[in-house]
């Protein structure tokens, strides 16, 4: 097939690209911006735009499909000459499931766990030899993409609830029709989108509600809502919880029918985590004796608890939490596996539902657990997303917590990390974005 990516620099754009090209399509693209890893993977593929921006010449007769990406506009140039022509538009969704609707389909849905949820099925998969695709919404080591399509009867997809293009203002993961469905639990997220909490939900219980009598869903009994959403579906519905687990010195070990398992992965929601997969990876013939004995070597996804190596024994951690529930999940999480240590905590106030003002009381509480909290406001951040600034009083108000310390530059936070550095502290940096480019590695071998 001719198919041209309209915004292919977006994370799953660029990847889906590759991955088409990779299997014998002719494919193009275009976009008005796109940044590193895009640029450097594109370029490689030597599918990088000669030129940026949008052009009606890029679009013509031939083409037989149309990708469209949510960074485009309803009016660009290319998207209307395609439409002039006749010729097939998808949003990435869409399309994956034409590749995908005679495989069997893994959705692993919810407001947040997905990327980890997925990675896992994916990661006991790959140690088991089994052949199977995957869409998934980071890069993850052991896999050249993060979406892979082939002849293999099985695909996981991470099922976003984000919109699926600017001519489809519906939830991307409407469109894979899951025969094993995995919700890990709602909490609000995307105002841009959902402004209020009840259309939030509408599009998990709508997923829900569409699931075909012989599917299954595999759901966390600890979320009320849900539980409560969940009540009356027509489907084989699995509830789950947090498997039997210990610390010892700083490891965590899973016990199942009487064994135990170490794992490099911590935190209660990890295990959460991986009980849905377990259970999945169940649906698709694999044991939970070969499901844990896999998981044993299973180090996590970038950004999600991702451990900064140091040579000096300081314990230091980077992950992406940034919604409330996520940030104190994480929170808890550290503090449970390091219970003898101080925990610093530093959270980037960076993503278009952390810098809403009337969003930002859903963090009330939130970083409790920390013996010492950090919050980065970037006035970048702010500036593009059209933001006003946020004040210190405001912080402290809706967090419900008056120590909190607020940085607002790069300098400004390496200094506050300089004065609490301690080798006896565990360091927690929570960011969707970079702190204005500190690079923590970088800080965390240094320091002395």
């Amino acid at each position: 097939m001719n198919v041209h990516f309209i915004a292919i620099g977006g994370a799953i754009m660029h990847n889906l690209a590759i991955c088409l090209q990779n299997i014998g399509h002719h494919v193009t693209g275009s976009d008005d911006i796109i940044f590193d890893p895009a640029k450097s993977n594109l370029e490689k593929a030597g599918l990088l735009p000669d030129e940026i921006g949008f052009s009606e010449s890029h679009i013509f007769e031939k083409m037989d499909a149309i990708i469209l990406g949510m960074h485009a506009k309803e009016d660009n140039v290319e998207l209307k000459r395609a439409q002039e022509l006749g010729i097939r538009i998808y949003s990435f969704p869409e399309f994956v499931f034409e590749e995908a609707k005679n495989k069997k389909r893994v959705v692993v849905a919810g407001s947040h766990g997905k990327t980890t949820t997925t990675a896992m099925i994916m990661h006991v998969l790959k140690e088991l030899n089994h052949s199977f695709d995957y869409l998934v919404g980071s890069s993850l080591k052991g896999f050249d993409l993060s979406v892979q399509l082939s002849d293999a009867p099985v695909i996981i997809l991470e099922g976003d609830e984000y919109l699926s293009s600017p001519l489809e203002m519906t939830s991307k993961f409407h469109y894979y029709q899951p025969d094993i469905a995995i919700v890990t639990g709602i909490a609000w997220d995307h105002v841009n989108v959902f402004p209020t909490w009840d259309s939030y939900v509408k599009t998990f219980k709508d997923f829900l509600d569409n699931l075909r009598e012989s599917s299954v869903a595999i759901l966390f009994s600890k979320d009320e809502t849900l539980v409560e959403i969940a009540s009356d579906l027509n489907c084989k519905t699995n509830w789950y919880q947090s498997p039997k687990y210990t610390i010892e010195s700083e490891k965590t070990i899973v016990e199942f029918n009487q064994l135990s398992y170490p794992l490099e992965i911590f935190g209660k929601h990890n295990l959460e985590n991986m009980e849905s997969a377990r259970m999945a990876c169940l649906e698709l013939d694999i044991s939970g004796k070969a499901f844990y004995e896999a998981m044993q070597s299973f180090k996590g996804t970038a950004k999600r608890l991702e451990k900064i190596e140091n040579s000096k024994g300081v314990v230091a951690y980077r992950d992406f939490a940034h919604s409330p529930s996520k940030l104190e999940a994480t929170l808890k999480s550290v503090r449970e596996q390091y219970e003898s240590k101080t925990l610093i905590a530093c959270m980037e106030l960076h993503t278009f539902s952390s810098t809403d003002k009337k969003f930002l009381e859903e963090y009330k509480g939130s970083m409790l657990p920390a013996d010492f909290s950090i919050i980065y406001m970037s006035a970048k951040a702010f500036e593009i997303k059209g933001r006003t600034a946020i004040s210190e009083e405001e912080i402290h108000k809706a967090f419900k917590q008056w120590n909190i310390q607020i940085c607002r530059t790069p300098e400004e936070l390496k200094h506050t990390l300089d004065k609490i550095y301690d080798k006896n502290h565990v360091f927690l940096l929570m960011s969707s974005g970079n702190f204005d480019g500190l690079d923590l590695s970088t800080y965390f071998n240094n320091a002395q």
